[in-house]
């Protein structure tokens, strides 16, 4: 570590010998590159994942957006003994599978790119990552020295660096995604600062964070990353799990032996199917009067038993029912023997 750190500000826009994938317009911006407001919209990063469609030109995007980040740094070489995780992780655990083969790819071909970190607000002699955590963690495992790019970050810059870099790779899931804008809100950074990290608009980021807080956190990291599932059926899960004891069934579920041994997806796929059977067994029964009118319906739930009155067909019906129950109650108990 005794080579010379540079803090130079990272130039805006490319060198004009190297033409990028796409530019961004002049509304929009980039808060880490030293531009003024965070990004309000999906620019050219967020584009990426709805527009290039190829994984080469997804990684050629990110290594276009490390390049801008890193250049006119001067790359050191650190004990990865020294770096610590982000403050706010992004990835759930990757399969021990994916992990070894890259590992392998580092040990074969070294590490090409430096990682991004941070002096440690907490430890003058440690560093913090923006991003390069995978490369951190190979580094780790071999043994050897990381690449690294040291530049002075608030905690803002990181997490709009880490995100961003993410967004450019699109290898984030979307539960991946829903659970760090989640996290970054939890830790009270400004909407603007996370739609900035993960190159969204506000109606996509609230989405994110609804199925982030709604779906119970036991069930999510049984589940893992779940690749092959996007917003659609997340948000089909949630709207399951908001059914009659469905959360603590899900619950109990992810924890019956065998449901851990499945790859992601197929947890996903079999927890959906569980829920979704039951769903499909309540369905409401009509109760009609003995003059034939269809006077409520009937849906009972697991332990409850939920009535509905609709006043197109009885006017007032519901409401002269609730003026009444405490009669009916009464009634309920004598009947039963309860008084």
């Amino acid at each position: 570590m005794a080579r010379k750190i540079s803090f130079d500000h990272v130039p805006s826009e490319p060198q004009a010998s190297q033409e990028p994938p796409a530019r961004l317009s002049a509304n929009q911006v980039r808060p880490l590159l030293g531009l003024d407001r965070p990004l309000k919209q999906p620019g050219a990063l967020g584009a990426i994942s709805q527009n290039l469609g190829g994984i080469k030109e997804r990684a050629d995007r990110a290594d276009e957006l490390e390049r801008q980040l890193l250049e006119g740094q001067t790359i050191v070489e650190l004990d990865p003994a020294l770096v610590d995780d982000s403050f706010v992780p992004d990835r759930m655990e990757a399969s021990a599978a994916d992990e070894a083969a890259f590992q392998e790819l580092i040990r074969e071909h070294g590490q090409n790119t430096p990682i991004l970190v941070r002096p440690s607000p907490e430890n003058s002699s440690r560093f913090q990552v923006a991003f390069g955590h995978r490369r951190l963690r190979a580094a780790r495992s071999l043994g050897r020295k990381v690449r690294a790019v040291v530049r002075a970050l608030s905690d803002e810059e990181l997490v709009v660096a880490q995100g961003q870099e993410n967004s450019g790779r699109t290898d984030l899931t979307f539960i991946e995604r829903a659970r760090f804008a989640a996290r970054l809100e939890e830790r009270k950074f400004s909407r603007e600062t996370i739609m900035a990290a993960l190159n969204v608009d506000k109606a996509a980021l609230s989405r994110l964070i609804a199925v982030a807080t709604r779906v119970p956190t036991e069930v999510v990291e049984a589940i893992g990353a779940a690749p092959g599932y996007g917003r659609v059926r997340w948000q089909e899960l949630t709207d399951l799990l908001d059914g009659d004891g469905n959360r603590h069934r899900a619950i109990a579920l992810v924890k019956e032996e065998g449901f851990a041994d499945q790859d992601s997806d197929k947890r996903f796929e079999a927890l959906v199917a569980a829920l979704g059977t039951k769903a499909a067994r309540a369905r409401a029964e009509s109760w009609s009067a003995a003059d034939g009118t269809l006077a409520a319906k009937v849906m009972r739930t697991g332990k409850k038993l939920s009535l509905t009155f609709d006043d197109r067909v009885t006017p007032q019906f519901g409401e002269f029912v609730r003026q009444h129950l405490q009669r009916l109650y009464d009634e309920y108990r004598a009947a039963s023997g309860e008084d």
